[in-house]
Formats: C-alpha cells, sequence, structure tokens
C-alpha cells in the first residue's frame, strides 16, 4: 500500500469508528464498531492496488450508510442497558404498561 492510501485507510477506519459510536442503541454500537474492525483485520493483508481502491469505495460506501442510520436511531432512543450504566430493578407490568421498581423499594 502506498503512503497517500494507507493513510486514507486510516482516515477511513477512525471516521467508522467514529459514526459507530454515535448510535443510540447499545447494540447497534457494539455491532458497528465490532464490524468495522473485523473488517480491517480481514483485508489488512491485501496489496494490490486496484482491490485496495475496492474496498476504499465499499468502505465509502458504508460511512454513508452508517450516517444515515445513526441520525435515524437518534429518533428512537430508548432506555439505556444495564451494561451502559443504566437502570436497575425489575419490570413488573400489567395490561396497561410496564412499570419499573427497584430491588431496595
Amino acid at each position: 500500500m502506498s503512503n497517500p492510501t494507507a493513510m486514507q485507510a486510516r482516515s477511513l477506519y477512525r471516521s467508522l469508528l467514529r459514526q459507530s459510536s454515535q448510535f443510540a442503541a447499545y447494540n447497534f454500537r457494539e455491532y458497528a464498531w465490532r464490524r468495522t474492525k473485523d473488517a480491517f483485520r480481514e483485508h489488512s493483508t491485501v496489496t494490490d492496488e486496484r482491490r485496495v481502491q475496492e474496498l476504499m469505495q465499499m468502505g465509502i460506501k458504508e460511512l454513508q450508510v452508517l450516517k444515515r442510520q445513526t441520525v435515524v436511531s437518534q429518533f428512537f432512543q430508548l432506555d439505556r442497558l444495564v451494561v451502559e450504566g443504566g437502570k436497575t430493578g425489575k419490570q413488573t407490568g400489567n395490561r396497561n404498561g410496564i412499570i419499573r421498581t427497584n430491588d431496595w423499594t
């Protein structure tokens, strides 16, 4: 890989990771983060210049998709999960909805 192409690939990688962190939902955020890392790791040994350019174009398209998806995900914010430091407690409910209760109350 030539030096400008390597710099572009690193820049694309950072952009994808940065955009992945913009998802409102934990599971989508983690999936996008993991998928980006796995894709770059999988193609790290590619040296053919034509294939590198194809992969860069695919990455740019993926970045555009991620940007659209993160904007949409901001409209549908849910409660934070426990792994994110969200509320803890049991959820009990009746027919009209869910009532969140804590263990200590």
